[in-house]
Formats: structure tokens, C-alpha cells, sequence
């Protein structure tokens, strides 16, 4: 049985897009505490500016934003030759090993910390690894609830809006339909996350999470744009592995499908 899966080439790419897209979505939760300057990290002065009302704004983003593209243009390829319901159960299935992942997380935090291990590091500036370790990986416990949330209610707009322009435009403007679902699931995306961690359960004023959001999504959005090129890419390398046949026979299947 096993050889038969290994040598079904639809079913080894569904696994290879499958597996790139759950780790890069479940990397960007673990690393999503760090904020990071993208003006001083591209060598730039870091700008200050009002939107909204708020002042000293700048491009201050989770470093979670730098895996995410990857797993929108996964979503993107996966519906093209899976359909909505491979972008589905791919999705559910992240949703539910993020949990997890973050489930283990809180039981490794409470374990109790050996004595040694705890100093070991004092010299390289870190007093207390366990303080240290509850406060990496347990921060992102805050935040899992609307990044969940974010994460599902995204997906599922980008397989809907991917699909719909598919239905009108039909093999040709790859970039209009892969651009265009990503450009509205990364707004979902960013303005549920934002408002339910930031504005109902951090306290933010609603200006300053809305300057936030358009921030974030101005990243995003120019981010998109970019890997437009790199979608193409991909579904050349896909076409050149399935063959043209079957590469057509799995978009017209994956159309229908509902």
C-alpha cells in the first residue's frame, strides 16, 4: 500500500505542499513574539508618522509575517490542483496540530526546572532560563484563541475568493486569482487577529489598532505583490512534474470541486 502512495505523484505533492504548509504556519506561531523594526533590519532610518490619531508609528512586525506568505501561496497552489476541500482539511488539520503544539508548550513550561540548568546560562546574560522559556513560549498562549481564529476565518476566505475568480477568469491570470485571494484573506487574516487579541482582550484603543492594522497590512499586501513571480514558478515546476495531462486533469476536478 505504501509504495502505491510513494509512487502516486498527486499524492506525494499533496503531501510535500501539505507538510510546507503546516510548518511554516506553525514556525510563525512560535516565532510570532518577536517584533521586529523592518526599517533598521533593511538598513533604512526608521520612520515615525500618525494614522489615525496615534503618533510614532512605524513598521514594527511580529516576526511571524516572514512565513506567512509561504503558507498563502501553498494555499494558493493546494486549491489550484486540490480544490477547496484540500485547502480544508489542510487548514482544519494545521488548526488542530497548532493546539497541540501550543498544549505541550504549556505543560513543558510548568514542568519543574532543574536547579543547574536554571543559572546555566547567567554568563551569556540569561539570569533565569526558566523565566526565559516561560516567556518565549508562553506568551504566544495569549494570543493562540485570535490567531486561531485569524488562521481559519483566512484560509477559508482565500480558498472561497481564489476559487470564485477561477470560476470567471478560468486557466489564464494565474497572478489576478492568487494575488487578489491573498490581498482579502491577509485582511481577514490581519484585522480578526488584531482586534480580538489587541482591542477586546489587550485594551487597545480601537485608533490604535486600526493604525496597527494598516501597518501590518500595508507589509502584507507589498509582500504579495512581490511573490507574484514566485507562484508562476511554482506551477511551472508542478506542471513539469505531473505532466500536462494530469496537471489539467486535477485543476478541471479541483474546479468542480464544491
Amino acid at each position: 500500500m505504501i509504495h502505491n502512495i510513494i509512487k502516486d505523484k498527486p499524492t506525494k505533492l499533496f503531501i510535500f505542499l501539505g507538510g510546507f504548509f503546516i510548518a511554516n504556519a506553525i514556525i510563525a506561531e512560535v516565532i510570532g513574539v518577536k517584533i521586529f523594526s523592518l526599517e533598521e533590519t533593511l538598513g533604512w532610518t526608521k520612520s515615525s508618522f500618525a494614522l489615525l490619531g496615534e503618533d510614532g508609528l512605524s513598521f514594527d512586525l511580529t516576526v511571524g509575517v516572514l512565513p506567512w506568505p509561504i503558507v498563502f501561496i501553498m494555499t494558493d497552489i493546494i486549491n489550484e490542483y486540490y480544490g477547496v476541500r484540500g485547502v480544508r482539511f489542510l487548514s482544519v488539520l494545521t488548526a488542530i496540530l497548532i493546539a497541540f503544539a501550543f498544549l505541550v508548550f504549556f505543560l513543558s513550561i510548568h514542568t519543574a526546572p532543574a536547579g543547574w540548568w536554571q543559572v546555566s546560562q547567567q554568563s551569556k546574560g540569561v539570569p533565569d532560563m526558566q523565566a526565559a522559556y516561560h516567556q518565549i513560549l508562553g506568551q504566544g498562549m495569549n494570543i493562540i484563541l485570535a490567531s486561531l481564529t485569524a488562521f481559519l476565518v483566512g484560509q477559508l476566505a482565500d480558498a472561497t475568493v481564489f476559487r470564485r475568480i477561477k470560476k470567471l477568469t478560468g486557466e489564464k491570470n494565474i497572478w489576478m486569482r492568487a494575488t487578489l485571494s491573498t490581498l482579502i484573506s491577509q485582511l481577514v487574516d490581519t484585522v480578526v487577529v488584531s482586534y480580538i487579541y489587541l482591542y477586546f482582550s489587550m485594551g487597545f484603543s480601537f485608533p490604535r489598532v486600526t493604525a496597527i492594522v494598516l501597518v501590518g497590512y500595508t507589509y502584507k499586501f507589498t509582500v504579495a505583490i512581490l511573490c507574484t513571480p514566485l507562484i508562476y514558478l511554482i506551477h511551472n515546476l508542478i506542471e513539469k512534474y505531473l505532466g500536462h495531462q494530469q496537471a489539467a486533469d486535477m485543476k478541471a476536478a479541483a474546479l468542480r470541486d464544491a
